[in-house]
C-alpha cells in the first residue's frame, strides 16, 4: 500500500487519539485549571504561636517567617511556650546552634523572639538561661492575646513542610 493511500487512515487514527486524549485530560481535570492572583497584601503585623515537641520544628518556622515576611510587610513576634524552649537555653547552645543561628538571624532582621515565664520555670530554665534575642515574658497564651489586642494577626505554625509532598503522592 502506498503512503498516500494511508494518509487518510493516518489522519483518522491521529484525530482518534487526540479526541482520546483530550477526554482523558478532561476526566482528569472536570474543575479546570487554577487562577493566579499574585496580589500585594498590605503592611500586616503577625504573630506566631509556637508550641513544638521536637525543636527541629524551628527549622520549618523559620522557613515560614521568612516566607510570610516576603511579601506581607508589618512587624513579626514569634511567641514560643513548649518543649522547643530548650533549644533557646545558652547550655543547649552546642547541640542546636544551627537552629539558634537561624533563629538569631530573624532576630537580626526585625523578628521578635518572646518566651513564656512559665514554660521556661516548668521546664527547669531561667530568664538568664535563654539567648540574648529572647525576651521572657510573663505568659505565652496571654502575650499572643495581648499582641492580637494590638491588631497582630494569629498565625499557627505547625512544623508540617510541604516540600516532597509530590513525591509522596506518587509513591501511594
Amino acid at each position: 500500500m502506498k503512503f498516500s493511500a494511508r494518509l487518510p487512515a493516518l489522519a483518522a487514527a491521529f484525530l482518534v487519539a487526540q479526541s482520546l486524549a483530550s477526554f482523558a485530560d478532561e476526566g482528569m481535570t472536570p474543575y479546570g485549571t487554577a487562577k493566579v492572583d499574585m496580589h500585594e497584601y498590605p503592611e500586616i503585623n503577625q504573630v506566631f504561636d509556637v508550641n513544638y515537641e521536637d525543636p527541629n520544628g524551628l527549622v520549618t518556622l523559620a522557613a515560614f517567617v521568612k516566607n510570610t515576611r516576603k511579601v506581607v510587610p508589618g512587624k513579626t513576634v514569634v511567641v514560643s511556650h513548649g518543649p522547643e524552649l530548650r533549644a533557646f537555653a545558652k547550655q543547649n547552645y552546642d547541640k542546636y546552634y544551627g537552629l539558634m543561628d537561624m533563629m538569631a538571624e530573624l532576630a537580626d532582621q526585625g523578628v521578635e523572639f518572646r518566651m513564656c515565664s512559665n514554660a521556661v520555670r516548668a521546664a527547669g530554665y531561667k530568664p538568664e538561661d535563654m539567648h540574648g534575642f529572647v525576651t521572657v515574658v510573663p505568659a505565652g497564651f496571654a502575650e499572643v492575646v495581648l499582641l492580637q489586642s494590638e491588631g497582630y494577626e494569629y498565625i499557627n505554625p505547625i512544623p508540617l513542610p510541604v516540600g516532597g509532598l509530590r513525591e509522596l503522592e506518587e509513591a501511594n
